[in-house]
């Protein structure tokens, strides 16, 4: 077995990131030089502990124990106990840059949730699973900019659940594949819209009203997390204005294609990366 390198950790981790298709660039131009290596590590965590709630032909009971071991072994390296040079990179930002060691754990909890969860019976239920799937990221990404201010995380957070909300309305009918539907069932009931609708592959009024409702009221979270704009400075600013406009981007295709998400999947594609770069800049 190879000794753990460092350099070698991070570019593998740079090389995965840029190999993964996201709604936005992971690792960017934008992002300055010295911070790219921190970002694609933790994003080959996150990415590698989604995939073993989501990727493969595995049981349940195999992806939660797949996922505590990625959890032990995330103690392990916090104790600098690595075990390959990825692991060895990972300990080296964390601690170098000194991360919140809770948000990383709070995401392998929302990972195993996905193992153990498939539906959410209000908003507010929704909501306290983005808590610990997606903000987690946007404050370790403050944190890698030396911010840490709360009224900043408050409105991260806010941007973040609105990427998160929206990669689930993209998703709608990969995620039903999948067995799980992330519209609340409080909501889907008010709605008149029936998991059935979602079997049939049936674009109806009723779910597309639904689909309508969650996509403006993702779009006012959107508009409030652009509150956190002014706590940023160069590059990092545009990066998020652009990850931001590529989230809403997804929610007006998803209403050009008159809110059918189960037929049509809103993708971007390259061009509308360089409009939506424009627009960060504008």
């Amino acid at each position: 077995m190879n000794e753990p390198n460092l350099n070698s950790g991070y570019s593998e981790a740079i090389k995965f990131a840029e190999n993964h298709y996201e709604n936005f660039p992971v690792v960017s131009f934008l992002v300055p030089a010295e911070l790219r290596r921190h970002i694609a590590i933790i994003y080959w965590f996150a990415r590698i502990a989604d995939d073993y709630a989501d990727e493969g032909k595995y049981s349940a009971a195999e992806r939660l124990s797949n996922l505590n071991d990625f959890e032990l072994r995330l103690t392990e390296l916090l104790k600098g106990n690595y075990r390959n040079s990825l692991e060895y990179a990972l300990n080296a930002t964390i601690s170098s840059k000194n991360l919140t060691h809770r948000e990383f754990y709070k995401l392998l909890y929302a990972f195993k949730q996905d193992v153990t969860k498939s539906r959410y019976s209000s908003f507010d239920e929704l909501l306290n699973y983005c808590k610990n799937s997606a903000n987690p990221v946007g404050r370790l990404i403050l944190e890698l900019n030396n911010i840490r201010d709360d009224e900043a995380f408050h409105f991260s957070d806010k941007i973040c659940t609105a990427l998160q909300l929206t990669n689930f309305w993209q998703d709608s009918k990969i995620d039903f594949l999948k067995g799980r539907i992330y519209y609340p069932t409080e909501e889907m009931k008010k709605y008149n819209v029936t998991e059935k609708m979602f079997e049939l592959n049936e674009n109806n009024l009723n779910l597309k009203e639904l689909v309508r409702y969650n996509v403006e009221r993702t779009r006012e979270l959107f508009e409030e997390g652009r509150k956190l704009i002014p706590f940023l400075k160069g590059r990092l600013k545009y990066e998020i204005k652009w990850t931001i406009e590529g989230g809403e981007s997804i929610l007006k295709k998803i209403a050009e294609n008159n809110f059918n998400v189960l037929q049509i999947r809103p993708k971007l594609n390259k061009v509308d990366f360089i409009i939506l770069l424009f627009k960060a800049f504008i």
